[in-house]
């Protein structure tokens, strides 16, 4: 190969009169071309690939369904307030009185059933308490998610 051909590829021709010139350009060249190899093997590298594109798409699902929520929340305290607003006084001190019945109610059909349940049962009940308790918020954001999807649906159902 000759001078000329060598330099019209990109690389320098090597100077050979000066063996440190020579050794700091061969470093060079094996720098670039590690650099193209890992930049090959990256493109090569489809499971990394994939796992990048799925973090991206969990983290744009986790945002979203964040932002459904909270447009939920609010319509739902939107809703709230204009019920408030617009039922009368006696109406709200009957609805009041009817919860407070509901609750007392409750209260003592929960405890006959739990004086009248068998063991193992209300240990499974206890349970599952215990872990709606801990993972409040991920079942929260999965009941709110599968109420937007039900909204959604329904949505697209009367088009």
């Amino acid at each position: 190969m000759n001078e000329e051909s060598r330099t019209n590829i990109g690389t320098p021709a090597p100077d050979a009169s000066n063996p440190e010139k020579l050794r700091a350009q061969v470093e060079h060249t094996r720098d670039e071309l590690g650099q193209t190899v890992e930049a090959l093997a990256a493109k090569a590298d489809v499971k990394a690939q994939a796992k990048q594109k799925t973090a991206a798409a969990k983290e744009q699902a986790s945002e979203k369904a964040a932002l459904v929520a909270d447009q939920i929340r609010e319509k739902a305290e939107q809703a709230t307030q204009l019920v408030k607003d617009k039922t009368p006084d006696p109406v709200l001190e009957k609805a009041t009185q009817a919860a407070a019945q509901v609750r007392e109610t409750a209260t003592r059909a929960g405890q006959y059933a739990a004086d009248k349940a068998p063991d193992p049962l209300l240990e499974n009940a206890g349970r599952a308490a215990s872990f709606a308790r801990a993972n409040r918020k991920p079942l929260l954001a999965g009941g709110a998610l599968f109420a937007a999807f039900l909204l959604v649906r329904r949505g697209r159902g009367r088009r």
